[in-house]
């Protein structure tokens, strides 16, 4: 079975008609690591479902400073959902932080789907919870768990972050420094060794 179904039918049985309706309006596309999908500013039109690589989405201050929102793996959903549902710019950046490969579609275009088949309307509910859920696990992160916690929890949804993408950015995700993050690195060595 064709992997994005299989993905897909993680949140609701999808038939092959209404898959094939949305592989329609889909356009796969290869991106650079660097590329972005959204700007600060612009307004955007595009969701896309991620299939290989790493992507981010993060905010600039005017100095420079950048603070990681969320890192994104295969398979999910990524785009300035916020700024796409309220037709307004977005205040994120989203960029491949690997070579990617994504299957981008107009966001129009689904919410007219949505008006037209119910099983696709059922389908964007679905996913709109997940990404609630998410954002909110996120939240409680943040407020519940020190910094080695949540550093740990983010190791064991992207196992092998430390190889993918810089020190710095793992650092921003977590509210941290760098030099923070290298101290947390450097007791759970230290403790690995001591359980061996």
């Amino acid at each position: 079975m064709n992997p994005n179904l299989i993905f897909l039918n993680s949140f609701l049985d999808v038939s092959e008609e209404t898959f094939s309706k949305l592989t329609g309006i889909a356009t796969y596309k290869k991106l650079r690591a660097g590329e972005l999908i959204a700007r600060p500013g612009e307004i955007p039109s595009k969701i896309y479902m991620l299939t290989t690589g790493m992507m981010r989405a993060y905010l600039s201050t005017e100095n420079g400073k950048e603070f990681n929102k969320n890192f994104f793996m295969p398979f999910s959903f990524v785009g300035a959902l916020t700024a796409l549902i309220q037709n307004q710019p977005s205040k994120l950046t989203y960029e491949a932080l690997t070579e990617c490969s994504v299957y981008e579609v107009n966001f129009h275009d689904i919410e007219q789907l949505c008006k037209e088949d119910i099983t696709i309307s059922n389908l964007y509910n679905r996913i709109l919870e997940h990404v609630y859920i998410r954002y909110e696990e996120r939240q409680l992160e943040l407020i519940s768990l020190d910094a080695k916690d949540r550093y740990l929890a983010l190791r064991k949804k992207i196992p092998k972050i430390d190889e993918l993408i810089p020190q710095y950015q793992i650092a921003s995700y977590l509210s941290i420094t760098p030099v923070q993050l290298s101290r947390i690195r450097r007791k759970i060595k230290k403790d690995d060794k001591k359980g061996k």
